[in-house]
């Protein structure tokens, strides 16, 4: 079974940076694409940020320079670097893989995210 767990979540200034990680288990992340989405109170979940098996990288344009995604294959993790937060980026924030053997997707739990002064 599937498992993956997010954290690193937490309260930060503007300005501020956050690293959230998302260990997995049951499943290989270098073989695979994952991806972070957020969701803010009374919106719907939002794609944030893919890897894929290849390591290609794709963001969403409200986050591409701030965002960075990468992979620890070794570590079977998957980490988004959060830099120059802002008030919008408020949200909770989940880890996605996409099991392309079995073509279901697995999803954490989250990590809360509030930047606030």
């Amino acid at each position: 079974q599937v498992h993956l767990v997010e954290s690193g979540g937490g309260l930060v200034q503007p300005g501020g940076s956050l690293r959230l990680s998302c260990a997995a288990s049951g499943m290989n992340v270098s073989v695979n694409t994952l991806a972070w989405y957020r969701q803010s109170p009374g919106t719907q979940r939002d794609w944030v940020a893919l890897i894929t098996s290849a390591g290609d990288t794709n963001y969403r344009d409200f986050v591409r320079g701030r965002f960075t995604i990468s992979r620890d294959d070794a570590k079977n993790a998957v980490y988004l670097e959060m830099n120059n937060l802002k008030p919008e980026d408020t949200a909770k924030y989940y880890c996605m893989a996409h099991i392309s053997a079995r073509d279901k997707y697995a999803w954490g739990e989250g990590t809360l995210v509030t930047v606030s002064s």
